[in-house]
């Protein structure tokens, strides 16, 4: 009897993934970027929901202080409701910036307009959602949101789990599980 070895499946690589307060403020554009996180194959770590501060918002984004920009992204960013992901895939870093599309709404509607800011997006500013841009920003953004989120942790327990394929969403936590994580294999 031959065995069938398969090839190990690629470590999960994760990512921040934020929809901004312009797409959180209609029902249907947050549903809808949930959804193409979702059919898109990403495993959803951890989700939230928040408000910023003004002060929130200037941290975040100091590395832009002194741009044209800057006032007017950090007034944003504290004007209403935002969601923050944490998202796993193999490649998810320039998965999902390939999904949210190009940052300048303009562009996106004409090069990429089935990309989330190609379909969304009002301005660049309020271009619907935001995306780490190497997994070195993966790791610090993550920090800024999730405060209690520990990434060896996760991917000590978690990740080989969800790896595996021994995983469900939970539509009421708005979160991927795995076994032994409030669920078991019968629910």
């Amino acid at each position: 009897m031959k065995a069938v070895l398969r090839a190990p499946q690629r470590v999960l690589q994760l990512t921040l993934a934020i929809v901004k307060p312009d797409a959180v403020a209609h029902p249907l554009v947050l549903e809808a970027v949930h959804e193409t996180i979702l059919s898109n194959r990403f495993l959803i770590v951890r989700c939230r929901d928040l408000v910023w501060s003004k002060q929130d918002s200037r941290q975040f984004y100091r590395e832009h202080s002194g741009r044209f920009f800057y006032q007017r992204l950090v007034e944003f960013m504290a004007s209403g409701p935002m969601r923050a992901y944490i998202l796993a895939h193999e490649e998810a870093v320039p998965f999902w910036r390939s999904l949210m599309g190009p940052t300048k709404v303009f562009r996106a509607q004409h090069t990429d307009p089935d990309s989330i800011r190609g379909a969304y997006g009002l301005t660049d500013t309020r271009n619907s959602v935001h995306g780490s841009d190497s997994a070195a920003s993966a790791r610090r953004e993550i920090a800024v949101f999730f405060p209690d989120f520990c990434k060896e942790h996760w991917y000590q327990y978690e990740e080989p789990h969800l790896r595996s394929g021994a995983v469900r969403y939970d539509a009421k936590a708005a979160i991927h599980r795995v076994p032994g994580d409030g669920w078991t294999e019968r629910d």
